[in-house]
């Protein structure tokens, strides 16, 4: 028994070291396994990590060629629309651009016409000024007397005169002496047939330039009413002098020439029954415009005169024309004649040439005579007549009734 204890211990002490060897074995193998599991982890770990580096790379990579692509897809497409939008909108721009040449014209001719417009008012204003002053100026000298008043009327008077188109001088005739230089008419108006009447420019304006100044409608009134009877005053004085009786062929009136529609018109309110009382003393009042008109009635007459005039002497031209168309149309039916008797002269001839010389002549061609080639050639007679001068017949039995010595 305690021989095989040794053994048994031993065999213990083996199967122990065996045990530790094992387990020391196994464990070796648990660390390794430990350790190729870990390295598989850290493998498998960094294995992913690279897969998703890669597939990240990769899918950067697809998503900038997609981007890229659909870039430039949108780029195409944005060109394409771009060149169809300007296409489309090519009329319309074309259209604003010639609206917009349009509108700097237009604007231009406004700012040119603006500016004309604006040179016309200012010269209107210059004018209406200038006028202003020059009726300032005219109505200071008519204050001045009668003396001035009457030169003003005289003036007005030549000027209506020389607008109607009558001439000084020619037509009519200013400051004539009359009855021994008794009296002095203003003017002296001439007409057709040698006759001739008066106009009288002699007219007082102090009462009227007098109501004009009035600061009050009494006294406005006033002095228009002192016109109107300054205006018949004169009116009476010029029927009493009778011009019209100075005259062997003379209407039986004178013209009393009021040098502005609005002194007359003054004159005819307060006086209503001022132009009857004239004209039934003979006197005729006239304002620059109905003066134009009568004188006017007067051009026409010298020019009717004129035409009568002239008249006459186309009648006495066209009869000694008449005259010398005879005498024209005698020669030329002697012509006529003469050229006659020389048809039938030469058709006499032709015929006496062909009947009695040219038989005779061609014998010589049947005797074989050399004639150089030189044949005779064929007269034929004139058949066309005179023309007989059939429109001026009567003109020529004129002539033969009542002959007239030629030119």
């Amino acid at each position: 028994m305690n021989a095989l204890l040794p053994i048994i211990t031993l065999l213990l002490a083996a199967a122990a070291a065996g045990l530790a060897v094992w387990a020391m074995a196994e464990r070796a193998r648990a660390e390794k396994a430990v350790l190729e599991a870990r390295m598989l982890r850290e493998q498998a770990a960094s294995g992913a990590e690279t897969l998703k580096a890669q597939a990240a790379l990769s899918a950067n990579a697809v998503a900038e060629a997609l981007v890229q692509r659909a870039t430039e897809t949108f780029a195409a497409q944005d060109r394409l629309v771009q060149a169809k939008l300007e296409a489309q909108l090519k009329p319309v721009a074309e259209t604003l651009e010639k609206f917009q040449l349009q509108v700097t014209a237009a604007e231009k001719a406004r700012a040119e016409e603006a500016g004309g417009l604006k040179n016309q008012i200012a010269q209107l204003l210059l004018a209406s000024t200038a006028t202003q002053e020059e009726a300032r100026k005219l109505s200071a000298a008519l204050r001045r007397g009668a003396g001035v008043q009457g030169r003003w009327g005289e003036q007005m008077l030549r000027n209506v005169l020389e607008m109607a188109g009558l001439k000084a001088k020619v037509d009519f005739h200013e400051q004539v002496s009359m009855d021994g230089g008794a009296q002095r008419p203003d003017v002296v108006v001439r007409l057709p047939g040698g006759g001739a009447f008066v106009i009288d420019a002699k007219c007082s304006l102090g009462a009227f330039l007098e109501a004009q100044d009035a600061l009050d409608d009494a006294a406005r009134e006033a002095g228009y009413l002192r016109h109107a009877q300054s205006v018949r005053a004169h009116m009476v004085s010029l029927a009493s002098k009778a011009y019209w009786e100075q005259f062997d062929q003379s209407p039986d009136f004178v013209v009393m020439f009021v040098p502005g529609d609005a002194f007359l018109a003054a004159a005819v309110d307060r006086l209503p029954d001022l132009y009857t009382q004239g004209m039934d003393r003979r006197v005729i009042m006239v304002t620059p415009s109905s003066l134009f008109a009568l004188c006017k009635a007067v051009v026409y007459g010298w020019r009717v005169e004129e035409q009568n005039l002239n008249a006459k002497e186309i009648v006495g031209l066209g009869r000694e024309l008449y005259k010398r168309i005879a005498a024209m149309a005698a020669h030329a039916q002697a012509m006529g004649k003469g050229l006659e008797t020389a048809v039938g002269r030469y058709n006499q001839f032709v015929g006496s040439l062909e009947t009695q010389v040219h038989t005779q002549a061609r014998r010589f061609e049947d005797l074989k005579v050399d004639h150089e080639g030189r044949e005779i050639p064929e007269l034929t007679p004139i058949e066309t007549a005179v023309r007989p001068l059939a429109k001026l017949a009567p003109v020529l039995t004129l002539v033969e009734t009542a002959p007239t010595s030629a030119p």
